[in-house]
């Protein structure tokens, strides 16, 4: 079933829950700060985007600018980047979507992305 990371307060993850029940599309949505995906769904989506890490942080977030992570990703490893993904909610970019059986590997909602993935 496709897992869903998303945050309340977030209008594109409302819209992409919105979308989702629109094609009855079934999921499971789970509340990314409290539970951030794990090292494992994060290196699948990684692999999924051609290794671009960037790709996987919420980079208009408060928490990604207070950490200084403009200068900072670009010298982390991917395991040092991964790691500090899993462990802040904050810093992905939602939502965070991903289904190991139909290899649907989502970050952000483009409605043309999810409709080629999902339908």
């Amino acid at each position: 079933m496709l897992k869903v990371y998303a945050y309340s307060g977030c209008s594109t993850c409302k819209n992409a829950l919105k979308w989702l029940k629109q094609h009855s599309i079934p999921f499971e949505e789970l509340a990314i700060r409290e539970t951030p995906p794990s090292v494992a769904e994060l290196k699948a989506v990684l692999a999924a985007h051609d290794g671009d890490l960037r790709r996987l942080f919420n980079v208009s977030g408060m928490d990604y600018r207070s950490l200084g992570l403009k200068d900072k990703l670009p010298a982390m490893s991917a395991d040092e980047a991964l790691a500090l993904l899993a462990g802040n909610g904050n810093l992905v970019k939602r939502p965070f979507a991903i289904d190991a059986k139909s290899k649907a590997h989502l970050v952000g909602f483009k409605e043309a992305e999810w409709q080629a993935a999902l339908l």
